[in-house]
């Protein structure tokens, strides 16, 4: 058996790996049994309420909290300046990045929502009754919304010490000039404008924690993606050692992105609890979640392909311009470098290179969401793709495979240096366009809309690699994994770690994997997550599509490293080769010969004992194991949307979708539908209806449409199985991939059915306003037209 876990073990490929195992979390949370944030209940516990700022920018003169201090209830009211010096971490940092770090709390205003205050009292209802006691004193100043704007000489500054609105500007990938070298000896180019609006993640748990401080000891509950990450940034803004903080995560109700980080608000609570040495409690409202977690997406790109007249691309460039909201957030510029590195996608091209800028506003700062920038590549790349096919009048999935890199040119590392391991990018393709053939709606008679077919293509860039070039571009490079595996006396099986369970079926999958590659039936296997106490160290928790592939792969070597000397300690006691010892069910046993055998618990007790073991082995069956990947893995997708629209309306109905996804070797089938489906349904969101938008003074509308369930056709999707050659297992990511492909695959279908303004589909979302205000543009664009040519015809 290999140290990855690529073995033959004789139970003809695997047992589990690759069965469509019921989640094992869903039992809890069918039942009620599942422990949000929200459950947490200590005695003594108080609770917060967080007082905002009601402008977007502006200097708070004065905070007079001497009359929520005096109301009924009321434990203890933080002020900037009882928070002074607390600060949390930009965690990646681009080249010139200006901030590094933010306040939680601050005089300096610079988005309606940001913390001035927290009340904390006996009660919430005496909290929220005290918290609008809180006088403030602002003094407000003009508000700065867009980053065009911000960069416009007219803005205000929200730093003035800086000079500028701008914190990072830096290249991706091929040289501008190499790029345009390029593009000039092409045939043809197309240039688009696009528009990415801001979206935010929308779980169904809004943000939530409870903070106890006892002994010098902090302990938090919270509804959390990266219990660790948020231990190190909480001890590390309070003051406190690493190893006197202790974070447990509870179940998840949806994170998305949004609660990889840790907010200024969570970090006050726990300063609240450690003040008054009693527990502290606080839950976001869902207003609270629109106006101060953290948004996306936000961005404007100019791009332009050059391709030649047999449609072989040549060259791709983009300047990628952030709005990055007040302050870079924890994840900083890294979305929109992950946009860069990202550009190129599944293609062959000469020459790629982006620009990549990133700009202070009035707005919450931005952050995380499923898809990490590569939603935004995919739409304008594919974008592009399909208005050249329109300029050269070929079939667009016929101009994509023309240009799709061939499994026989992996592994290939794109221009903008990531690296694709394998896969068959044009057979999926391929597949993809015979699924709709067979299987598109059919709507017969006319109704009056206009019906369009869309398809886009994607890498998933996941288990993020440690990448040195990525991380000097700003991107989130690097991470590993450590799986701690242990064998208990009665052949029960313990999995450890650090990945956090958010929802995405880790507990069951990771079980599945320990089953399989030990040899144990998996009611055997239990999995612990979460709690920074008991689980092994995490850098970034799950994130970036990394919980499998770097969890699971560190967990294999690990499972064959314990099956290794489970099966040398039962060969020394029957006397027998360890090539000739099996583990079957509760058994060790030899090849061919039943009744030479032992239970997996003798040879767990004789372990765990130190009884008959052979020369050089150690005592117990535990191992721990790291795993740090050498690359990025590169899942793939090749998506499909059937749209109708209104032109009278400009309405968008998503009548059919399709995806065929290749992430790897496929723990659980089921689990990568449903985290395929759960994407689809995110990326028709970021499509057609979800933006959060501002008022001209900078206060977020509290609008927000995500989709219902009449939004969502039937989605049909086909995996693929590409085993990665870089994880352990030959797993890859799938978490954020059924995200990434439907804003373009829609977009395209919506050009397609309304080829007169296939140029202006540029934006999302893509909103019946947007789409009416396009078909307005051009008809009064015709008009100008015919009647430019009735006066030249007079004139002639």
């Amino acid at each position: 058996m290999s140290d990855d876990g690529r073995h033959d073990d004789g139970r003809g490929g695997g047992r589990y790996v690759g069965a469509r195992v019921p989640r094992r979390e869903d039992a809890r949370l069918v039942r009620g049994r599942a422990r949000f944030a929200g459950d947490v209940r200590l005695p003594g516990t108080a609770h917060a309420v967080v007082v905002r700022s009601p402008v977007a920018h502006g200097r708070l003169v004065r905070c007079d909290v001497k009359a929520a201090l005096a109301a009924d209830g009321v434990l203890d009211v933080l002020t900037p300046a009882d928070a002074a010096g607390v600060r949390l971490p930009c965690v990646t940092l681009a080249p010139g990045q200006r901030a590094v770090d933010y306040p939680v709390l601050a005089d300096a205003i610079r988005y309606a929502g940001q913390p001035v205050a927290l009340v904390v009292a006996r009660s919430e209802a005496a909290a929220h009754d005290a918290a609008e006691l809180v006088d403030l004193d602002i003094e407000e100043l003009p508000p700065v919304l867009g980053a065009e704007y911000a960069l416009s000489g007219d803005a205000p500054l929200l730093h003035p010490e800086w000079g500028s609105n701008l914190v990072t500007d830096f290249p991706l990938g091929d040289p501008p000039a190499e790029c345009e070298a390029a593009a000039a000896a092409a045939e043809h180019v197309v240039e688009l404008t696009v528009r990415l609006g801001r979206a935010t993640p929308y779980p169904m748990e809004p943000r939530g924690i409870t903070a106890s401080s006892e002994d010098g000891e902090l302990t938090v509950w919270a509804s959390t993606q990266a219990p660790h990450h948020v231990r190190d940034h909480l001890a590390d803004a309070l003051g406190l050692g690493h190893g006197r903080v202790r974070v447990v995560a509870c179940d998840v109700g949806g994170g998305f992105g949004g609660k990889e980080h840790v907010y200024p608000d969570e970090a006050l609570v726990c300063l609240a609890a450690i003040r008054l040495g009693r527990p502290v409690r606080w839950a976001e409202s869902r207003s609270e979640h629109l106006a101060a977690t953290l948004p996306a997406r936000d961005a404007v790109h100019r791009a332009r392909l050059a391709f030649d007249g047999d449609g072989r691309f040549r060259a791709l460039y983009c300047d990628i311009l952030g709005d990055l909201g007040a302050h870079p957030s924890n994840a900083g510029i890294s979305p929109f470098a992950v946009t860069g590195v990202t550009l190129q996608g599944p293609y062959r091209f000469d020459r790629v290179g982006a620009r990549v800028r990133a700009a202070v506003t009035t707005t919450t700062p931005t952050g995380s969401y499923r898809g990490f920038g590569q939603p935004e590549a995919t739409w304008t790349r594919e974008r592009l793709v399909d208005e050249a096919a329109r300029l050269l009048g070929v079939d667009p999935v016929e101009l994509r495979l023309r240009n799709l890199l061939r499994p026989d040119e992996l592994p290939h590392t794109s221009r903008t240096w990531l690296p694709h391991d394998s896969g068959d990018y044009p057979a999926a393709l391929e597949a993809l366009r015979e699924l709709v053939r067979t299987r598109r709606p059919d709507r017969r008679g006319d109704d009056g809309r206009r019906r369009g077919i869309g398809f886009s293509c994607h890498v998933e860039a996941t288990g993020m690699g440690p990448s040195e070039e990525m991380r000097r571009g700003g991107t989130r490079a690097g991470g590993y994994e450590t799986a701690v595996l242990r064998m208990e006396q009665d052949a029960s099986v313990v999995v450890a770690s650090g990945v956090a369970a958010i929802g995405q079926g880790i507990e069951t999958t990771l079980a599945q994997l320990a089953a399989d590659h030990v040899g144990v039936p998996l009611e055997r296997v239990r999995v612990l997550l979460g709690d920074t106490a008991a689980t092994p160290y995490s850098p970034v928790g799950s994130i970036a599509s990394r919980a499998l592939v770097l969890g699971g792969g560190a967990l294999v070597r690990a499972a064959v490293r314990l099956r290794d000397k489970i099966t040398m300690i039962a060969a020394h006691q029957l006397e027998a080769s360890p090539a000739d010892v099996e583990i079957a069910g509760d058994v060790v046993r030899v090849k061919g010969d039943p009744a030479a055998s032992r239970t997996l618990a003798e040879i767990a007790v004789s372990a765990w004992r130190a009884w008959d073991l052979p020369e050089g082995v150690d005592p117990g069956l535990e191992e721990r194991v790291t795993y740090d990947p050498a690359s990025y893995t590169c899942a793939f997708g090749a998506h499909a949307a059937a749209v109708a629209v209104d032109p009278e309306t400009g309405a968008v109905e998503v009548e059919g979708y399709w995806v065929v996804n290749d992430c790897g070797v496929v723990v659980n089938p089921a689990i990568v539908e449903g985290q395929l489906r759960g994407g689809v349904v995110q990326g028709i969101g970021m499509a057609l209806t979800e933006e959060l938008a501002y008022t001209p003074g900078g206060q977020p509308l509290m609008d927000y449409l995500p989709p219902a369930a009449p939004d969502v056709p039937d989605i049909e999707v086909r995996l693929m199985q590409t085993p990665s050659p870089v994880t352990p297992g030959g797993m890859k990511g799938v978490g954020e991939a059924g995200t990434i492909g439907p804003p373009a695959a829609i977009g395209n279908a919506v050009a397609a059915a309304l080829p007169g303004i296939a140029g202006r589909i540029t934006g999302t979302p893509l909103t019946p306003q947007a789409v009416w205000s396009a078909l307005a543009a051009e008809a009064d664009r015709e008009g100008e037209r015919a009647d430019r040519t009735v006066r030249e015809d007079r004139e002639g």
